[in-house]
């Protein structure tokens, strides 16, 4: 009886922190997406539930001369998607070159790969900037395209090389006894496989070009070049009277791609995790 009343003491105690962090975690998102639908400026409001609704503020994202926020979120869009697609493909190559072959200097590339990783982003923006400008790519989706996707492999090659180690070698062998060349083997038994982990990468590089705001700060000049980020800032630092049930109602929309992101990989993720246990 002692053993099991410790057991329900502890499962309760497990259940009661999990409502508390529900709670901390839902409440503030309960509360801005509330709050773009809540008449007027301000985000404070006496009751969670709004007592009237309005949909103005997302009228107003879309027909502001002033807030040009479709512009913003197709720049950002296609920012986040490029990079996603290059940054993925660069981090799988990356990882199956240094985990399925042996050459030389392999070993010093990844501890490289291991120390770069170790030092934050912000510390080569000044060398970035300096780069940039010298190839006049200032101002532009391209620069920031290139950054992203290029690091990439400094985050993910390691993670990604750690899943391709367990996949067995014979798989491999068998392959190229039935005359299969590299890149077959990697495209009919390396991708199938790899559906978790490309699940995983591909949603991490899109988040985090989506939400960047430091880099895209500094490269982005023009406002109609502006991402999200950017433009939010913009809209919250430089008017007087600040708008923060619009900067609510522009994040729920920033937000409804990830959630949506999130959702669908996750059940290829399931898939793949399925697939790759049956196949193995």
């Amino acid at each position: 009886m002692g053993i099991k009343l410790k057991n329900t003491i502890r499962l309760t105690l497990s259940y009661i922190l999990l409502v508390i962090i529900a709670i901390c975690c839902i409440y503030p998102a309960a509360w801005v997406v509330l709050a773009s639908f809540r008449p007027g400026k301000s985000l404070y409001s006496k009751t969670l539930i709004p007592e009237t609704f309005t949909l103005d503020h997302y009228r107003e994202l879309f027909t502001s001369k002033t807030f040009m926020f479709g512009t913003w979120y197709m720049n950002t869009l296609k920012i986040a998607v490029l990079s996603m697609l290059i940054g993925t493909l660069l981090v799988l190559l990356t990882s199956y070159a240094v985990s399925r072959f042996r050459f030389k200097g392999r070993k010093n590339a990844l501890s490289t790969i291991l120390v770069l990783g170790m030092f934050p982003g912000f510390m080569s923006m000044i060398a970035l900037y300096i780069l940039l400008n010298s190839l006049d790519l200032l101002n532009t989706h391209m620069a920031l395209v290139i950054v992203y996707a290029a690091g990439a492999p400094l985050g993910g090659t390691l993670i990604m090389k750690g899943f391709l180690d367990t996949i067995p070698r014979s798989l491999d062998e068998a392959a190229k006894i039935d005359g299969a060349t590299n890149f077959a083997i990697f495209r009919k038994i390396i991708l199938p496989l790899s559906k978790p982990m490309i699940t995983y990468m591909g949603l991490t590089l899109f988040v985090g070009p989506w939400v960047d705001f430091i880099f895209a700060r500094l490269v982005l000049r023009s406002k109609e070049n502006w991402t999200l980020a950017v433009g939010l800032w913009d809209l919250v630092n430089s008017q007087q009277d600040s708008n923060f049930t619009l900067f609510a109602a522009a994040s729920v929309l920033i937000a409804l791609p990830i959630t949506i992101l999130f959702v669908f990989l996750q059940r290829m993720l399931v898939d793949g995790m399925t697939a790759g246990a049956s196949k193995g």
